[in-house]
C-alpha cells in the first residue's frame, strides 16, 4: 500500500507504552469534571453511600457515578444503559472513572436515590461561578422547554377524553343493541352466534365505562388530569396538534457565559405565570445587581410584571396583541397615546379623552377614558376603550371618500361596521313593543274600571256644577 498515509500495526510493542492520560489533552472538559467533582464534599451535600460499610460487597464510590452521570450531561446522553455502554468504549470515561464500568441499574438507582444531592451540586457550580466572576451582567434569559415523560397518551386522562369516551361507549351500546334486536326478529345460526359475540361486546364496554366513572372521581380528586405510569406528568399543548405527556422545564440563562443560573421543574403547561419565580430565583443566585430578565410574549402577564417591579428587577417581556382591530381596519389600543402630565389620552383624531370612572373587574382597577357620547371601540380591560364622536369619524374615514356627508351618516356607517346597528335597532324594537304592551294594559284598565260603574259621570245632576 503505497503513497497511502498507513497506521501502525496493532501487534507492535512499543518500549515505552503509552499511559491513558497521554490520550486526554490538557484542555479537555473532563479534566475539568474531575477537578470540579474532587473539591466537593459530597457528604455534605447529601450522597449516600460516602463512607463505605465495614461488611458486604464493596460499592462504587459516589464520586465515580457523579463524574459519569455529569459526562453524560455534558455530551446529551441521558440513558442508563447508553453510559454503560460508553464506560466501556469510551477513551474519555475510561480516564474519568479509572476503566470502571458501572452496570446500567447501578447508574439508574444513583440518579434515583440522590435527586436533592444533585441539586446541590449545581448549586456549587453556580457559587464557583460567582467566585470566578462570571456573573458580571445582571441579565438573564427565562425560557421553558416541554420534556416527555414516560406516560404514553392513552394513560392520561382529562375531563374531556374521559367525557368524550363516556359518549363513544354510549353509542356503540345502543348499536349494538339495535343489532341485537335485529338479530333476534330473524332468527338463524349465525345470528345466534353474532348475538352472543355482540352481547360480550357489550360487557366488555360496560366494564369499561364502570372503570371510567370510577376515573372520573379520581379526576374529581386530583384537580382535573391523571396520569397512571407517572403521576405526576400532566399534557401539554405544543407545536404538534396532539402535544405530549410530560413536564415544563423552566431555565434562567446568563446572557455573556450562556450559563444556566436557575432552573425548575413544573408539570404546569403554560409560561404565563413562571416569569416572577424564576426572576427572583435568578435574583437569590446574582445577588447585589439591578437585575433584567428577559422573556418571550408567552410570559406576559400583569400581575407576574408587577411582582418583578416590586422585587426590583426589570422585566422585559415583548406585550402579545390580542386584539383584532387591525385586522378588521380599525384603530387598537396601540394608537391611542397616554399624556401622563395630564392623565389624557390622545385619539388618533387629536381628541382629548379624560379619566371618567374607575371600577374593579376581577380584582383589577379599570379606569374608563372618554369624551362627551362615547361608544365602546376597544374591548380590551386596562387601557382606554372610548373615543369621542369626532374620533368615530375619523376611524370610519377612508382617504379619497367624500367628508362633506353629515355627521348622522358617518355614526349609522359606523354602528353597522361595529355591529351595533342591529342591536340598536333591536333595543328600539323592544321599547316600541313594551309601550304598546302598557298602553293596551291601561287601556283594558280603564275599561274595566268603567264597567263598573252604576252610571256614566255626566248623567249626574252635579257633574257639571249647580249653576248650570
Amino acid at each position: 500500500m503505497k503513497r497511502f498515509i498507513e497506521g501502525e500495526s496493532r501487534s507492535q510493542i512499543t518500549l515505552l507504552p503509552e499511559c491513558l492520560d497521554d490520550y486526554i489533552a490538557e484542555d479537555n472538559p473532563v479534566r475539568a469534571v474531575e477537578a470540579f467533582i474532587d473539591g466537593l464534599d459530597l457528604g455534605s451535600l447529601g450522597f449516600a453511600g460516602v463512607a463505605p460499610a465495614v461488611t458486604g460487597r464493596p460499592s462504587y464510590h459516589p464520586s465515580v457515578l457523579l463524574k459519569l452521570y455529569l459526562y453524560g450531561y455534558l455530551n446529551r446522553i441521558q440513558s442508563s444503559r447508553r453510559l454503560e455502554r460508553e464506560s466501556q468504549r469510551n477513551v474519555e470515561l475510561m480516564w474519568l472513572t479509572g476503566k470502571l464500568s458501572p452496570d446500567f441499574k447501578t447508574i439508574a438507582d444513583f440518579r434515583h436515590d440522590n435527586g436533592q444531592a444533585i441539586r446541590n451540586v449545581c448549586r456549587e457550580f453556580i457559587l464557583l461561578c460567582r467566585r470566578l466572576d462570571l456573573f458580571t451582567q445582571a441579565i438573564v434569559a427565562i425560557d421553558g422547554s416541554k420534556f416527555k415523560a414516560v406516560n404514553a397518551h392513552d394513560r392520561n386522562f382529562t375531563r374531556a377524553k374521559v367525557d368524550k369516551r363516556v359518549k363513544e361507549i354510549e353509542r356503540s351500546i345502543d348499536d349494538y343493541m339495535t343489532a341485537i334486536e335485529t338479530a333476534d326478529r330473524n332468527p338463524s345460526e349465525v345470528t345466534e352466534t353474532k348475538t352472543a359475540h355482540l352481547s360480550k361486546k357489550i360487557e366488555t364496554l360496560k366494564r369499561e365505562m364502570r372503570d371510567l366513572k370510577g376515573m372520573q372521581a379520581q379526576l374529581e380528586a386530583s384537580g382535573g388530569q391523571v396520569s397512571l405510569t407517572d403521576p405526576d406528568a400532566r399534557a401539554m399543548a405544543t407545536s404538534t396538534s396532539r402535544g405530549l405527556v410530560g413536564y415544563n422545564v423552566q431555565t434562567a440563562v446568563e446572557t455573556e457565559h450562556h450559563l444556566i443560573v436557575a432552573h425548575e421543574v413544573t408539570n404546569v403547561g403554560s409560561d404565563r405565570r413562571q416569569l416572577a419565580r424564576m426572576a427572583k430565583q435568578a435574583q437569590e443566585i446574582m445577588p447585589g445587581q439591578e437585575l433584567q430578565a428577559i422573556a418571550d410574549r408567552g410570559y406576559f402577564n400583569g400581575d407576574e410584571v408587577l411582582a418583578c417591579d416590586q422585587a426590583g428587577i426589570t422585566a422585559c417581556v415583548s406585550k402579545p396583541m390580542t386584539s383584532e382591530a387591525k385586522a378588521e381596519g380599525r384603530f387598537d389600543k396601540s394608537d391611542f397615546v397616554y399624556q401622563p402630565d395630564t392623565d389624557t389620552y390622545r385619539c388618533p383624531a387629536g381628541s382629548q379623552l379624560i379619566r371618567r370612572f374607575a371600577r374593579v373587574e376581577a380584582g383589577h382597577l379599570i379606569h374608563r377614558y372618554s369624551l362627551g357620547v362615547h361608544w365602546d371601540l376597544m374591548g380590551q380591560r386596562g387601557q382606554s376603550e372610548h373615543v369621542s364622536p369626532t374620533s368615530m369619524v375619523s376611524l370610519i374615514h377612508k382617504p379619497g371618500t367624500d367628508c362633506r356627508r353629515s355627521f348622522h351618516a358617518f355614526v349609522m356607517e359606523f354602528l353597522q361596521r361595529q355591529k351595533l346597528y342591529f342591536f340598536v335597532r333591536d333595543h328600539l324594537k323592544l321599547r316600541r313593543r313594551q309601550l304598546r304592551a302598557r298602553i293596551q294594559d291601561e287601556a283594558a284598565e280603564t275599561v274595566r274600571r268603567i264597567g263598573q260603574w252604576d252610571c256614566l259621570p255626566w248623567e249626574g245632576s252635579d257633574f257639571l256644577g249647580s249653576d248650570i
